[in-house]
């Protein structure tokens, strides 16, 4: 459903917006999450190549390191490290936002992008939780909160920092099932993935909301990539012929759908353009939003924009993770 506050803001968005319109951002110091590969890789080396601060944040040292020496070749002058960060474990989310906190550094923009997809089995957490609620929504919601002090240091009322967080066209297909978050009931990996991205975008939209409440010189912004062909599908459990068939299938979407790096404009347009705004959702304008190099509004499904809802899911979240913040 597009509002009329969305068609308002679509008019101002008349021209196209590419990675060519980044500004400079020299001083300024990003976090990405999930930063070692697809969407989260190219979205750090554009914003490198502006001279932007990076901090990749990767589960995997090995893949980290791999990835920090293929984006120094690739921008040669960037200023980048690496840090260990498993959303997946709640001891590593904060022992992640300690560090940075001890930097006492002002971030500008955090982007949650790192996530687990379709995962074939039910799986937990280091805490318990069901794997893909549990590190694309508990784990980004805990370092959201952790992390709010560097970004509002960050902040100013002219340029006020950001959340980025990637959603997904698929929280279209699903309802936030509020009594069985964990999915300990059913478990279906699709719907499982779906229900998080419903979350994400849920929990996005309600941090906008609390912001504005508060005053807040911060933004909250949500993406989406289209379809594109990221390693989302990768994780633990699988079988080789799956893989298999991920690899095959990974191929035809970046020939028929997006790419990982037009898959990245739209979390490039949220944590830069002065367009985007608190409690926007920005995503690819092919068909069905599922592809194209042209950034624009999302289509918001009707559950997604639930407040009751939406502060219920808040309330669980710091319940779960002890994280408490706005």
């Amino acid at each position: 459903m597009v509002t009329f506050t969305d068609m308002a803001h679509l008019k101002r968005m008349s021209k196209q917006w590419t990675a060519e319109d980044l500004p400079y951002l020299r001083g300024k110091r990003f976090i990405i999450t999930g930063a070692n590969t697809g969407i989260g890789y190219h979205a750090a080396l554009k914003l490198a190549r502006r001279e932007a601060e990076l901090v990749l944040a990767c589960r995997d040292r090995k893949r980290g390191e791999a990835a920090l020496a293929k984006l120094h070749d690739e921008a040669p002058s960037a200023h980048v490290e690496l840090e260990v960060l498993d959303l997946a474990s709640l001891d590593s989310v904060r022992q992640f936002a300690e560090k940075e906190l001890a930097r006492k550094q002002p971030l500008y923009a955090l982007i949650n992008n790192a996530g687990v997809m379709a995962v074939p089995k039910r799986m937990e957490t280091a805490d318990g939780f069901e794997m893909q609620f549990g590190t694309n929504v508990l784990g980004h919601f805990a370092l959201t909160g952790l992390l709010l002090p560097a970004l509002e240091r960050g902040a100013t009322q002219d340029d006020p920092s950001r959340v980025v967080t990637i959603a997904s066209i698929a929280h279209k297909r699903t309802n936030l099932r509020l009594d069985d978050l964990q999915s300990k009931r059913s478990y279906s990996p699709m719907q499982a993935y779906q229900q998080s991205k419903l979350g994400d975008l849920m929990f996005s939209l309600e941090l906008s909301r609390r912001l504005q409440a508060k005053g807040v010189p911060m933004k909250s912004i949500a993406a989406h990539p289209g379809v594109a062909a990221t390693e989302l599908f990768r994780g633990d459990g699988r079988s080789a012929a799956f893989k298999t068939v991920r690899t095959i299938v990974g191929h035809a979407i970046s020939i028929v759908l997006n790419t990982d790096a037009e898959g990245a404009l739209p979390t490039l347009f949220a944590a830069t353009s002065p367009d985007a705004e608190n409690g926007g959702y920005y995503g690819p304008q092919g068909y069905e939003e599922m592809r194209g190099e042209k950034v624009g509004v999302a289509k918001v499904a009707p559950q997604a924009r639930d407040a009751a809802a939406a502060a219920k899911l808040w309330e669980l979240c710091e319940q779960w993770t002890g994280v408490r913040f706005l």
